[in-house]
């Protein structure tokens, strides 16, 4: 395994890890904004403003795709359904190879809980996720 695959590797796992385990008092993950989840768990590929540029991107061997142009990829519509299922895990886009982006629907599910309470609560999260990177659309 490569250094730049090892730290990008390690990036993802200390990022499970601190879902997983968050600290004593530590804001609940499903109560994060859209903004507040995807700059804690997306701009590190995507860049601060989507649009493809994070610190990690450079060490990935798949170009890290603008979020800012999903709409005018998509003739001016929002593909929300599609982003949903990107993130939550239920769709892997064959052109990425191996899924280098991490499942985030099963990571914030398993940091809330089993309970029905907290399914409803990351589901709100993704919701709000999605929202967000549909109103950073050039």
């Amino acid at each position: 395994m490569s250094n730049a695959r090892a730290v990008v590797m390690g990036l993802a796992a200390a990022s499970i890890v601190a879902i997983a385990a968050p600290a004593a008092g530590a804001e609940k993950i499903a109560d994060y904004t859209g903004a507040q989840a995807y700059q804690r768990f997306c701009a590190s590929c995507h860049g601060k403003t989507g649009t493809g540029d994070g610190p990690v991107a450079a060490s990935l061997k798949s170009q890290v795709p603008d979020l800012t142009l999903l709409s005018r990829r998509r003739a001016g519509q929002f593909p929300v359904a599609l982003v949903r299922r990107v993130i939550d895990g239920t769709e892997i886009k064959a052109p990425h190879g191996t899924r280098e982006m991490p499942v985030w629907g099963r990571e914030f599910y398993a940091a809330q809980g089993a309970d029905e309470e907290a399914r409803w609560a990351t589901s709100g999260l993704l919701d709000r996720l999605v929202d967000y990177v549909a109103s950073i659309q050039k």
